[in-house]
């Protein structure tokens, strides 16, 4: 078949995705057919993803009008391919200009957006179900290298030290300046056990790091969880998969039953959380709202969107009751808290459901819609802009917390002083103090074992630690509200 044929098929195969998308239907619970799959996939592209995202799409009232296409722009591209085709240094087939022509028309939309050959299909559908390959990073494509959105947990990048924010300028020695996306992912990904050395750029440091990971299968735990405290729980969200509501409510239940069927309240941690599937998003949300207590304020809405066609616009609608039964929650977020995250913690926050702590979240409000082309090929395509219960855009504003914490480090130290830093000076603390009674003697004692729990959790984990004061107040303040 002529070149000149193919590529025209192309064009106007392409022109009719355009004006007629694949059809599909969203229920108020967030379900889609099986053939498409809505997904927040942030900021994404790990190592075993072709890269696509970013916050760089931009929201504008009156988006300008399609121009249309004349037989001089069918010319010049068919021409572009033959002159490839008869000048290039080497020989290329019809087929790899024509993957190239898609990957092109695709990438030129938005960072999101791209063009899923085999492999990348493969991954997409790996990544969401928990298990893949790599070294655990999300990463977005800007100034024409790599930013780091967040290490996934206990993954080679994560345990390596690498943080949000650090930037990827060379990999294996080669620049990614001089890269595809696709071929900077690709050449992360590799053998079980096999090293790939990353060159990275960090705000604050003079010279670049660099990074020996040795490559692994990652198994992503999506929910971890703990007592913090003995009275309040910590969960984990690391992504939001298939199981991960599930995983979350089991976690909370097991918790539950080991504190005597009752929790003082809980630390949802998303911080680093990349995003993932947006049903597994709207099902956390829904575990922690009770649908008769929220007088239809926001029409029970958890999140919606908005596009250009009926079928991108979306909403769904808490339906659940309250897991927690109203005992309060402290979610912690941070730059690398994207796509996902953002939709549960904005709208926990919009209901005053939980009170938001932390650094603001990443800002990627926008949807990705897989539409396939075939067994092994898709297109993940920007179909809409997500909003929270309230009506604000997430899209390159991000979360604001209604705390603002920074992740600041407590040295340790021989002297008292980080306990000043902790807590103020206690009676029992200065020299020569008079003895209580023996009931004022083990109130005491257990005062010291609290605050040197407090002493430790803030030299691992500031934030957390700060999370945790302010649930303590929550609950104090909930509990003599009952009271009176």
């Amino acid at each position: 078949m002529n070149i000149r044929t193919v590529v025209l098929g192309l064009f106007v195969s392409v022109a009719l995705l355009g004006v007629h998308p694949a059809s599909f239907s969203q229920t108020p619970t967030g379900k889609t057919l099986p053939a498409i799959s809505k997904t927040t996939p942030t900021p994404s592209a790990t190592t075993t993803q072709t890269p696509a995202s970013s916050s760089d799409l931009t929201v504008t009232a009156s988006p300008k009008a399609p121009q249309p296409v004349n037989d001089d722009d069918i010319n010049r591209f068919t021409n572009t391919i033959v002159l490839i085709k008869d000048f290039y240094v080497q020989p290329i087939g019809d087929k790899t200009l024509l993957n190239d022509a898609i990957r092109g028309m695709v990438s030129g939309l938005d960072p999101h957006s791209e063009y899923l050959d085999g492999d990348a299909y493969n991954t997409l559908l790996m990544t969401t179900s928990g298990e893949f390959g790599g070294v655990g990073i999300e990463v977005t494509p800007e100034f024409g290298i790599l930013k780091i959105v967040s290490p996934m947990d206990d993954t080679p990048a994560a345990k390596a030290g690498i943080k949000p924010g650090d930037y990827i300028v060379a990999i294996d020695g080669k620049l990614v300046s001089e890269m595809s996306m696709q071929d900077a992912v690709d050449k992360m990904r590799g053998k079980q056990g096999s090293q790939v050395i990353l060159t990275v750029l960090r705000k604050g440091e003079k010279k670049p790091l660099v990074f020996k990971l040795n490559r692994e299968i990652i198994k992503i735990a999506s929910v971890k969880s703990k007592m913090l405290d003995g009275s309040f729980a910590y969960i984990r969200l690391t992504q939001f998969q298939d199981p991960t509501a599930k995983l979350m409510r089991d976690a909370i239940l097991n918790l539950k039953n080991q504190n005597q069927g009752q929790l003082k309240g809980i630390i949802l941690d998303l911080r680093n959380n990349p995003g993932g599937l947006l049903e597994s998003a709207v099902q956390v949300v829904d575990s922690f709202l009770d649908v008769k207590k929220l007088n239809n304020k926001y029409n029970d809405v958890i999140v919606y969107t908005e596009g250009r066609l009926p079928e991108a616009q979306y909403r769904a609608k808490a339906t659940g009751s309250d897991l927690l039964n109203g005992a309060p929650i402290v979610v912690l977020i941070n730059g690398g808290s994207a796509s996902a995250s953002e939709i549960v913690a904005g709208a926990l926050q919009d209901y005053r459901r939980a009170l938001i702590v932390g650094t603001a979240s990443f800002g990627k409000g926008s949807v990705q819609t897989v539409i396939p082309l075939d067994k092994t090929h898709a297109l993940k395509l920007t179909t809409a802009l997500y909003h929270t219960p309230s009506g604000k855009v997430i899209q390159n504003i991000g979360i604001i917390p209604d705390v603002q914490i920074e992740d600041l480090k407590v040295i340790k130290s021989k002297t008292d002083e980080d306990v000043a830093m902790i807590e103020p000076i206690k009676e029992y603390q200065l020299k020569n103090h008079l003895a209580g009674t023996a009931a004022a003697t083990s109130s005491t004692t257990d005062t010291k074992a609290l605050e040197n729990n407090d002493l430790g959790l803030a030299q691992a984990d500031f934030q957390l630690f700060e999370a945790l004061k302010i649930l303590r107040t929550m609950y104090s303040l909930n509990h003599q509200g009952a009271k009176s």
